[in-house]
């Protein structure tokens, strides 16, 4: 069976340079971009019910934008202002820029690390140096950050649960009218299956490929059929997984 239209469940790209634009010209087919899970952001009341008061904290870090954007929402609605002295510690270069959008970037002290993890050694370096401080860490009601380097240097550092991902719900009106499904975490399986408890692979003739071992997963947990999985040393991002696969599937190039 040739595919002609395949769901990208995330958002869609704010540039026109994606390669998934490239690769819909190339093979002929439509790319829809459809979340299947959402941030959704905690409230004052559920926060507060943690008893962790921002203030007591001299140091922040985070793993990614939805981390950033609820840390500095919630100071806001807490009116709390965030001190000019208070330290960031991002996982990745591209989250401690982020950070120009609520602080004044070269005034402050930021740090972070090159590889998108917390072991990362720049960034175990850069706070063991500032071990002295008083740590807060903003998660997702599920996480999977491994905290082994904080928890053997002894680092101060409290996990802070500031958002949590639920699933983006269909309307009635929305079909599943795709020959390929994407996904990238166990939550959008989770999704799929709650808005199409009657989704039934074989007869729907829709072929699934995941990025990520856990998405891999979730996929065969769920008793379905995973056509591909990415990343791989010959293929180590989706869209050249996809790339491949369509070529393969479309006898296009």
């Amino acid at each position: 069976m040739s595919i002609k239209k395949i769901l990208v469940s995330q958002p869609k790209p704010a540039t026109a340079k994606s390669p998934y634009f490239d690769i819909a010209e190339r093979h002929g087919v439509e790319i829809v971009f459809r979340p299947f899970i959402k941030v959704e952001g905690l409230s004052i009341k559920e926060f507060r019910q943690a008893k962790i008061n921002p203030a007591d904290y001299t140091a922040v870090i985070f793993t990614g934008r939805h981390a950033v954007d609820n840390y500095f929402r919630l100071c806001e609605e807490m009116r709390f202002n965030v001190p000019d002295t208070m330290k960031y510690f991002c996982t990745t270069e591209s989250i401690a820029l982020y950070l120009q959008k609520y602080i004044v970037y070269r005034k402050r002290k930021i740090f972070f690390g090159k590889t998108g993890k917390l072991d990362d050694p720049q960034l175990v370096a850069a706070i063991l140096k500032n071990s002295g401080e008083k740590f807060l860490f903003p998660v997702a009601d599920i996480h999977k950050d491994n905290f082994s380097e904080l928890d053997k240097n002894n680092i101060n550092y409290t996990k802070a649960i500031m958002y949590r991902t639920v699933s983006n719900d269909f309307t009635p009106e929305e079909p599943l009218d795709y020959d390929m499904l994407l996904f990238f975490s166990p939550a959008g399986i989770d999704s799929l299956k709650k808005n199409f408890p009657d989704f039934d692979q074989d007869e729907q003739n829709i072929y699934i490929g995941t990025y990520g071992a856990d998405a891999a997963k979730a996929v065969t947990d769920a008793g379905l059929r995973l056509d591909y999985a990415a990343p791989t040393p010959e293929y180590p991002s989706m869209t050249a997984a996809l790339d491949a696969f369509l070529t393969k599937v479309n006898g296009t190039k």
